[in-house]
């Protein structure tokens, strides 16, 4: 086998394996959430359970607002709630349409990214001076019910439009 055939081999070995692993993770949460509870569990309990987070913010009085993120592969995204306590407080999954509906024209990127967690995808068009970024999320109980959420900004980042499309991975039959 030469060279470039053993790397391109090496690549899709590798990208396999990290995509197992995402899905393994994904399949963990439900069992990580059954085991924390709001009020008594603390944030090393959180910890212990979901890992270091991919963002914390500064919460209303004195907590901190985690953020566990499942995208790409996944169609959900975690924010956890330490209150000043150290105790959690909230812990809910962000992507739904009724969160998507508080994301309005003029919002600040930041403000989204606050909102939905990590985008699956940030696509900058740039001779349209935009940028979209996109959420897969599930809108029922079915893999087929599977959506992408689409926040476009513009190029002083601030929201122009939002739009929910079925996931074209689906049509793919890549997933």
């Amino acid at each position: 086998m030469n060279n470039t055939i053993r790397n391109r081999f090496r690549n899709r070995c590798a990208a396999l394996g990290l995509a197992a692993s995402a899905l393994v993770l994904m399949g963990c949460d439900p069992q990580r959430i059954s085991e924390l509870e709001e009020g008594v569990s603390t944030e090393a309990d959180v910890r212990e359970r979901f890992g270091p987070p991919e963002a914390v913010w500064d919460a209303p009085e004195g907590g901190q607002v985690y953020e566990y993120n499942r995208q790409p592969a996944g169609d959900v995204n975690y924010q956890i709630t330490i209150g000043a306590d150290g105790k959690m407080s909230a812990l809910r999954q962000v992507l739904t349409p009724q969160n998507f509906a508080q994301i309005t024209p003029g919002m600040a990127m930041e403000d989204v990214r606050r909102r939905l967690g990590k985008p699956m995808k940030v696509t900058p068009y740039e001779l349209k001076r935009e940028t979209h970024h996109d959420w897969r999320y599930r809108d029922g109980p079915n893999d087929s019910d599977r959506k992408v959420f689409t926040v476009v900004f513009d190029s002083d980042l601030r929201v122009l439009s939002t739009m929910s499309a079925r996931d074209p991975e689906l049509d793919q039959g890549s997933r």
